[in-house]
């Protein structure tokens, strides 16, 4: 599988950085213990932290919005899901433990303040392209909605899109019966390229530490 970004996204943001991750032959159950107490630690840490600040006082919050914003898409009203788990956090509704796939991935989401998302390989349909989202494009979202694309950055597919630094689909959803899946890590556009592949290098190394199989793993950038 291929994944690509759109070239006319580099005139928008130029220093677009995208982590890709390609995981195979992995067991997604129950997460471990392990994991399920690092995840709840880390959230109770963060809502004290934020009582005294604002979700967008992380500069990583900041980075993401305004490239919603160079998009085309209000960040008030298209909160990327980095942004979004931590106002969970502030109001103190921590996130449930899911699966030992979603629960790594939110994990790191918090961890680095940035959007990721991860997607069953063996739903998506052809090669994978990152583009900015077409006019009257939609997916249904795990959100439970069916969410308009148009000026967001997407993850799309033969079939259309699939993800977004806003929420991802309910089509290449991760359950216990993935085995092969896609991980895209949406890097801040300040990190340097040696920074960004040693990030990678440790997400990919955790996951498949807790969920066994092989994974390549490679940054996307204009350079």
């Amino acid at each position: 599988m291929e994944v690509t970004i759109d070239p006319p996204l580099y005139e928008i943001i130029p220093d677009l950085k995208i982590g890709v991750i390609q995981y195979e032959n992995i067991t997604i159950a129950d997460s471990p213990q392990m994991l399920k107490g690092r995840l709840r630690l880390f959230q109770e840490n963060a809502y004290f932290e934020l009582e005294d600040k604002n979700v967008t006082d992380y500069k990583e919050i900041r980075e993401w919005r305004a490239i919603f914003k160079k998009l085309g898409k209000d960040p008030n009203r298209y909160r990327h899901s980095a942004e979004a788990l931590y106002r969970r956090v502030k109001k103190q509704t921590f996130l449930p433990s899911l699966n030992s796939a979603t629960d790594l991935n939110n994990f790191f989401s918090l961890e680095y303040r940035i959007p990721m998302g991860i997607y069953d390989k063996d739903q998506i349909q052809g090669n994978v392209e990152l583009r900015k989202g077409r006019p009257e494009e939609q997916y249904e979202g795990l959100n439970g909605r069916i969410n308009n694309a148009e000026n967001l950055l997407v993850t799309a597919d033969d079939a259309g899109t699939f993800g977004s630094p806003f929420v991802d689909s309910t089509r290449t959803a991760v359950t216990t019966n993935t085995t092969n899946a896609l991980q895209i890590v949406y890097l801040s556009p300040k990190i340097n390229l040696h920074n960004a592949r040693k990030l990678v290098e440790s997400l990919a190394s955790m996951f498949t530490h807790i969920n066994g199989g092989e994974a390549q793993n490679y940054i996307l950038t204009s350079k």
